[in-house]
């Protein structure tokens, strides 16, 4: 049997809209507004849309799996390691996985 890991759309319901960003770190729009993101063996030019000291959001047209490992190159910060937390509407979430300080 094959399994969807990839996320795309509303996976969990929500019965009322957020009213507050759950996140307790800053994100913080990069120096930069692009970054390469290396993906199966591929590399793409991505839109930043905003960066923390543990993640980033970026508009990316494919769907990943939710956990796929990839590498993000910022241009203000080098080279990092992430895992990929969402997917939904050409966006996706990373989790830095040493973080950038």
């Amino acid at each position: 049997m094959a399994s969807d890991l990839s996320l795309d759309g509303g996976m969990i319901p929500r019965s009322t809209a957020r009213n507050i960003d759950e996140r307790s770190e800053l994100r913080h729009a990069s120096l930069s507004s692009t970054a390469v993101l290396d993906y199966r063996g591929r590399r793409h030019v991505v839109r930043l849309v905003n960066v923390s000291e543990s993640g980033a959001m970026i508009i990316f047209p494919h769907v990943p799996h939710i956990g796929e490992a990839v590498r993000i190159q910022l241009l203000d910060r080098g080279h990092v390691a992430a895992q990929v937390i969402w997917a939904k509407g050409g966006r996706i979430g990373l989790s830095f996985l040493d973080g950038i300080g």
